[in-house]
């Protein structure tokens, strides 16, 4: 299966990418199809071919989610970005409790009548 996806190039600490059409599987150092276009994330500038981004998301490559994001503020495709960031995944422990609570109304609680104060002991 193909895949729209970044190719690394450039020196250490000043990365900027390739946009190319390779197989999903492949290494970002190996061989790729085609050459779409670039994007620094530096300058957060990038360019990309629109006629053949299309053609080749109409023969079935997929782009990654952060070259979706990049696809649909070029214009080149349309809906919402993917959110890429990582989200933490909320403990099993905490999410059960607020489920139950929220359900279930609150029963009313017994009280417990006050005790009669107790006679000192006689010696």
């Amino acid at each position: 299966m193909l895949a729209i996806k970044l190719k690394r190039i450039g020196k250490k600490h000043q990365g900027s990418f390739r946009v190319v059409v390779a197989e999903k599987r492949s290494k970002m150092v190996g061989r790729f199809t085609d050459d779409l276009g670039w994007w620094n994330p530096r300058t957060d500038k990038f360019d990309v071919v629109k006629e053949r981004a299309l053609e080749w998301i109409k023969k079935g490559a997929q782009p990654t989610p952060t070259v979706h994001n990049l696809l649909i503020t070029a214009g080149i495709l349309s809906g919402k970005k993917i959110p890429v960031h990582h989200q933490p995944k909320k403990s099993a422990e905490v999410a059960a409790p607020a489920a139950p609570a929220a359900a279930a109304p609150a029963a009313p609680v017994a009280q417990k009548a006050p005790e009669a104060p107790e006679a000192p002991a006689a010696a």
